[in-house]
């Protein structure tokens, strides 16, 4: 069935950084809410607007290269974050999205100094003000990384890990920054398992088998999670609207 599209409500943009790439459960859970996205892919070559004034937010999502790349997409990526930013527009940063933000607001993104990488399962803490954002958060999530940053200056910390600290923030009153990837659905996690096996010989990282395993275990948390948080995200843009 097809969702009916709010028109009082600009949609959101999803920055996304391979073909086959989807925003998979964030872009779902928009839309039920009669939310539209836009699709961007700026490594193939499409424009990212020098302004949100049409947006109600943006999403930069995940992807196999570095933000310390010196890809001329990455480099532009990073410098346009200065946009939501200044405009204090909704923005999440998924992952890569994430180290993005961090590399715009000076902080720094590395390796793990013993090689490590967190992919599969993995426990998440959470802060204080974690629970000014939601009332409840996951116990474990999914994660599929090698490099991590550290908490920008200025920046308030969410959740912490135990392999990569920093696995949540918040910046201003509406940026955010998680590593991990909540917006994985059953056939993404199929795919990445299955392309990306090799990651999985990393120090570190989880067996294939252990993915699936976990994901009823920890999944319905993270489902349940990320409707509360997209919900709390998106609403001042949705107020503002009406």
């Amino acid at each position: 069935m097809l969702q009916k599209i709010d028109e009082r409500h600009h949609p959101v943009l999803m920055v996304l950084h391979q073909e086959m790439s989807t925003p998979g459960r964030v872009g779902h859970h928009l839309l039920s809410r009669g939310i539209g996205i836009d699709v961007r892919r700026p490594a193939l070559g499409d424009p990212l607007p020098d302004t949100l004034a049409r947006h109600s937010g943006v999403v930069v999502f995940g992807g196999p290269m570095s933000a310390n790349d010196d890809s001329e997409f990455i480099k532009r990526e990073i410098d346009w974050l200065s946009v939501p930013l200044k405009e204090e527009k909704p923005f999440l940063g998924i992952c890569l999205g994430a180290q993005m933000m961090a590399r715009q607001l000076g902080a720094p993104v590395f390796f793990h100094p013993k090689g490590m990488a967190e992919i599969g399962y993995y426990p998440l803490r959470t802060t204080q003000a974690a629970h000014a954002v939601t009332e409840t958060w996951p116990s474990h999530v999914y994660q599929w990384h090698r490099e991590g940053f550290e908490l920008p200056k200025g920046a308030v910390l969410l959740a912490e890990g135990d392999i990569f600290q920093v696995q949540a923030y918040r910046y201003g009153p509406a940026a955010y920054g998680i590593q991990f990837h909540p917006e994985v659905t059953h056939a993404m996690m199929c795919r990445w398992t299955t392309r990306g096996h090799a990651r999985m010989e990393t120090p570190g990282a989880k067996p294939r088998a252990e993915h699936f395993s976990d994901r009823p275990v920890y999944d319905p948390a993270v489902r349940s999670w990320l409707g509360a948080f997209l919900d709390h995200w998106i609403e001042p843009a949705l107020a503002a609207a009406t």
